[in-house]
């Protein structure tokens, strides 16, 4: 079938490119930085905002906080989406990062909920919602724009760098905040300390609006304008365009759905799982994750690379296989070389927790029984149980021996608990492992880092390459943010929710391993095989849009 004529399409430069690459990333990085820098401050942030007598409650209200935020990445992808291929790529995400810098300092501006009460956690939802609308249109802009300037050969390897700075936020907001921590005293930095970061914000802010004003719109999008061939109404085509109805689905179970589960469970559930059950100390843990995520950067920028030349089905199906793989025994590792002491004591002396009515709802303030009570005790502890329910006031056993502790005491039964299990070996205290421990958990972090990059750094490629240029913007973005906002986004939440009620500090692995599962068929089915090549319109499709370069 013939192919329609193309508009022709200015070649940019070799400096144009490396300023489109470094003001494309840094914006990444800086939006990005404001997004995650609510999520690495989880536990300042619940007890500021959030406060329960329910600790595991306080916790999961932060990452439904979150989650909120995910969400809302949808309606941004449509509405920034409509934007970038209506009115241009450049101005687009202009607007996204300047919604993002003013939400992220406003968090920090917010009186607490002993201020103000229930009005201090609704605000910063508020906020968390334009943050997430903000973060739907940035990506899709960001990658494109890079993407409609990168040479066909190279575009793996210069879209990378979106990619890279998508971890680079993250690695941005522990520097800063473990910088913060170094220069306030802890107990200051627990009181008010914690608002510096979010305050930062409008720094970072000022030095993205500054690099990327030097922009100009991208070639593409210029070719199309000059040929009135931009799309009347974006949202619509995305779904009414040919065969587009299939991209969309593989693009969000596939491709979205694969790249979001693993990347958060290796930087967010990788980061509560050390600093929460293991108990590993708060800056040792910032720190172990700082190193992780730099080396892990470059991962993103080789699978980058490598797909130019093997295509971008491969690092991708690769990527998901070793997930499913190796998901459960790098976590397995991280818990022994990270306490050893609390995985010998659950092997040992199990925790068996025996009465009526003997469930535990995380969502309460206050569980109805109290045998419900004794589990949000242990929860709270993060130490693993097993519950039966023959009826009968509750009792606890570690090991093989009943422990003599008054469940209906709600002053004292935590402190009684965990004397008890102190005595029978568990370990509360902070965990600072030895330097041999520590090369070994880096090492295990960046396997999950390896295991991220293979299902995303050739990702902003594949996704430009499998949508017109007429509707690119909006039929990437939207699969896009549906599967990060909610797939991904709600990770944190939808794990700790299973871990609470479960006891057991690995269960909620089994999100990510299932819907990476799921992923991965849809991935295998529906992602174009051999070597990359730009979207093709016949002359059976709607009016021809200009390629990419």
């Amino acid at each position: 079938m013939s192919e329609v004529a193309k508009p022709a399409v200015r070649e940019p430069s070799e400096k144009e490119i490396r300023l489109v690459i470094a003001a494309s990333s840094a914006g990444t990085v800086f939006e990005w930085y404001d997004f995650f820098i609510y999520g690495t401050l989880a536990a300042l942030i619940g007890a500021a905002f959030f406060p329960s007598d329910n600790e595991t409650l306080e916790l999961l209200l932060v990452w439904a906080g979150f989650a909120v935020g995910f969400g809302f990445r949808p309606l941004g992808a449509i509405l920034f989406g409509f934007l970038g291929d209506k009115l241009g790529r450049k101005y687009t995400f202009l607007v996204t990062v300047t919604l993002m810098g003013i939400a992220t300092a406003g968090v920090g501006l917010i009186p607490g909920a002993a201020s103000i009460g229930i009005a201090a956690p609704l605000i910063v939802i508020g906020l968390r919602i334009l943050q997430g609308l903000a973060l739907g249109g940035e990506y899709g802009g960001a990658a494109i724009y890079v993407a409609e300037h990168a040479p066909p050969e190279k575009r793996g390897f210069y879209t990378s760098f979106i990619q890279a700075s998508v971890v680079g936020g993250f690695v941005l907001s522990i520097l800063v905040v473990l910088l913060c921590r170094a220069l306030i005293p802890e107990d200051e930095f627990a009181e008010w300390g914690w608002r510096v970061p979010f305050l930062l914000s409008i720094i970072l802010l000022g030095i993205s609006l500054w690099m990327r004003m030097k922009l100009s719109e991208s070639p593409v999008f210029q070719a199309m304008k000059a040929a009135g061939e931009t799309a009347g109404n974006p949202f619509v085509e995305s779904f009414t365009y040919p065969g587009n109805k299939k991209r969309i689905f593989v693009a969000l179970f596939g491709i979205a759905g694969v790249l979001t589960v693993i990347w958060y469970t290796a930087f967010f559930y990788g980061l509560s799982f050390l600093r929460g059950p293991m108990r590993v100390d708060e800056k040792v843990t910032e720190i172990l994750m700082l190193v992780a995520g730099l080396i892990s950067m470059s991962f993103y920028i080789f699978v980058g690379k490598w797909s130019d030349r093997v295509g971008r089905k491969k690092p991708i199906i690769i990527g998901a296989i070793a997930t499913l793989v190796f998901l459960f025994p790098i976590f397995w590792g991280l818990g022994s070389l990270s306490n050893p002491g609390l995985g010998e004591s659950v092997r040992t002396t199990p925790v068996a927790v025996t009465g009526e009515g003997c469930t535990f709802n995380p969502f309460a303030s206050k569980q109805e029984t109290q045998c419900g009570r004794v589990l949000a005790d242990l929860t709270s502890l993060g130490v693993s149980y097993t519950v039966s329910e023959p009826g009968g006031e509750p009792w606890v056993t570690i090991g093989q021996s009943p422990v003599d502790v008054d469940v209906s005491d709600d002053e004292g039964r935590k402190a009684a608990l965990q004397s008890a299990l102190e005595a029978r070996g568990y370990d509360f205290s902070k965990q600072s492992p030895p330097f041999a421990n520590l090369v070994g958990i880096v090492s295990l972090l960046c396997a999950l880092g390896m295991l991220s990059a293979l299902t995303y750094g050739s990702v902003a490629a594949l996704l430009a390459e499998m949508f017109p240029a007429r509707i690119r913007y909006s039929s990437m973005s939207i699969p896009y943010h549906i599967g990060a906002g909610y797939l991904g986004g709600f990770l944190p939440l939808i794990a700790g929710y299973v871990v609470a009620i479960t006891g057991n500090a690995y269960a909620g692995l089994w999100y990510c391993w299932v819907v990476m599962a799921f992923g991965l068929l849809v991935a295998w089915w529906g992602i174009p095989d051999g070597p990359p090549r730009d979207f093709e319109e016949s002359v059976e499709d709607p009016p021809a849009s200009p390629v990419l370069p």
